[in-house]
């Protein structure tokens, strides 16, 4: 039987968006941006996920730069990934603040290996995107920032969602982070009937950068609905 690890490999070297974006938006796909990326994903999937355990799923919004978007991992910085996770990255060094705020309720959950054998961690859209704003920077776009992007992206969202679930995900109860991402995916959801509940998280990355003072409580509330 291949493993759920497998899956996710096999999952992340196949993703591609074969549609059209709005203009002025581009993909962010690390797995064919970064050769590195390929052998960093393998090493940590091959390292928490080399099993058939069945997992309940998180959901996040889609890779940002400084996270996925580079590493590959959802919520997951090179920092994080060296530190705690001991799988060393050369090519690129980030610091995500949301990843600050998941791996910190990791290790009050019980640490790495404990959460992940518990818990797969994905985005609605698993490719996130970027745009130029207007001083002509590339920075970060969410997938419901415009509706002609969600619209664009449903197919590929669904598409991507089912198999994922099919790697081994408990499909009782699944975990949204963001309250707008759950709106979304409520949408999604309440169509396609893939889970029979949904838990609502305040996003890691609101937490860190506008309630960072209560950082400790916004963790023991994922704790306790997560437990």
């Amino acid at each position: 039987m291949t493993s759920f690890a497998n899956k996710v490999i096999k999952f992340n070297k196949e993703l591609d968006y074969p549609g059209t974006l709005p203009n002025d938006i581009r993909v962010l796909n690390p797995f064919k941006e970064n050769k590195e990326i390929t052998s960093i994903s393998k090493a940590f999937y091959s390292k928490f996920y080399n099993d058939n355990n069945k997992r309940k799923l998180i959901i996040g919004i889609n890779p940002g730069r400084l996270g996925a978007g580079a590493t590959g991992i959802p919520f997951t910085d090179t920092k994080r990934l060296t530190e705690i996770c001991n799988i060393n990255v050369e090519s690129i060094k980030t610091h995500e603040p949301s990843s600050v705020f998941v791996y910190e309720m990791i290790a009050k959950y019980g640490g790495a290996e404990k959460f992940y054998n518990d818990y797969y961690i994905t985005s609605i859209s698993p490719l996130g995107f970027i745009e130029q704003n207007k001083k002509r920077n590339w920075v970060n776009c969410n997938y419901y920032d415009y509706e002609e992007l969600f619209s664009a992206l449903h197919s590929f969202i669904l598409s991507s969602l089912k198999k994922q679930i099919s790697f081994g995900i408990d499909t009782k109860t699944c975990y949204l982070l963001g309250k707008k991402n759950a709106k979304y995916f409520k949408l999604i959801n309440d169509k396609e009937k893939l889970f029979d509940s949904i838990v609502v998280f305040d996003h890691p990355r609101y937490i860190e950068q506008y309630k960072s003072k209560l950082k400790d409580k916004y963790i023991s509330e994922y704790l306790n609905k997560l437990a």
